[in-house]
């Protein structure tokens, strides 16, 4: 069996930036065994598998070792598949996911993805995050991923973790975010090795999670983000009520076929 199969650069200025996901677009859904199986041989962060029903999409994720809840970036990727290799027209799509409908819409040339927002609770401070990390955070948060926040841009670059350590600190991941320097209004990393993955370059979900977190710390409700892995992400951030909007490009690396 052949499968079509694209990798796309998610919330990148040009390609070779951003978050590299790839997209499957099934006429079914295979077992679950055999889309690990593809999403482990692709080892990229996330590959996306979708199968359409009626109007919208089902949409789901898996890492190299498991099948996650939510994921932005290989959302904002699926969209631009369809709309650049599908000639799909509709003005948005409506993707079917395990954390509910998740949209993307195309904004110009960016696209816009639209998530719930997943607020964090401050929580104490544990020292081992800073064991794990490499350096103290200021404040401690937890929701769906921990968030460590610190006082500057320059803590966060420069942050070796203890991957091993990392990995015990939470179930998901761990997102690490300062304010930003210049015209950028915060700056995030985040770390899933207990997931398989041990720095995401650029999270989507995460942010569903940041940009309630800096919309009331900045008081300010647009906010723009910086994702500085080593591929850098750029996103433009809205909070809507109960919803955040994240507004990126994406630029198509391949396109082919696998064989299962």
């Amino acid at each position: 069996m052949q499968l079509p199969i694209f990798v796309v650069d998610a919330f990148a200025a040009r390609r070779f930036q951003g978050n590299p996901a790839a997209v499957c677009p099934l006429t079914r859904w295979l077992p679950d065994a055999k889309l690990q199986a593809i999403a482990s041989e692709n080892n990229l962060s996330e590959t996306a598998f979708l199968v359409r029903r009626g109007a919208a999409w089902d949409l789901r994720w898996f890492t190299p070792a498991c099948e996650v809840a939510m994921c932005g970036h290989a959302t904002l990727a699926s969209g631009h598949v369809l709309y650049e290799h599908f000639d799909e027209r509709a003005p948005t799509f409506r993707f079917r996911t395990k954390s509910g409908e998740l949209r993307v819409t195309r904004r110009g040339t960016r696209l816009a993805l639209d998530l719930p927002v997943r607020a964090p609770q401050r929580r104490k401070l544990d020292p081992r995050f800073a064991r794990a990390l490499g350096a103290k955070p200021k404040a401690l948060l937890e929701g769906i991923f921990a968030l460590a926040v610190f006082d500057d841009e320059r803590e966060v670059r420069a942050l070796t973790p203890d991957l091993a350590r990392v990995a015990k600190l939470h179930p998901v991941g761990v997102i690490v975010t300062a304010p930003g320097r210049g015209k950028v209004d915060f700056v995030s990393r985040f770390f899933a090795p207990a997931a398989g993955i041990d720095e995401d370059p650029v999270t989507g979900s995460a942010h569903s999670t940041l940009v309630p977190y800096w919309a009331e710390r900045l008081g300010k409700t647009r906010l723009t983000a910086l994702q500085v892995s080593k591929r850098i992400g750029e996103l433009g951030c809205e909070l809507a009520g109960d919803r955040v909007v994240l507004l990126g490009r994406a630029h198509t690396y391949l396109q082919g076929a696998i064989r299962v």
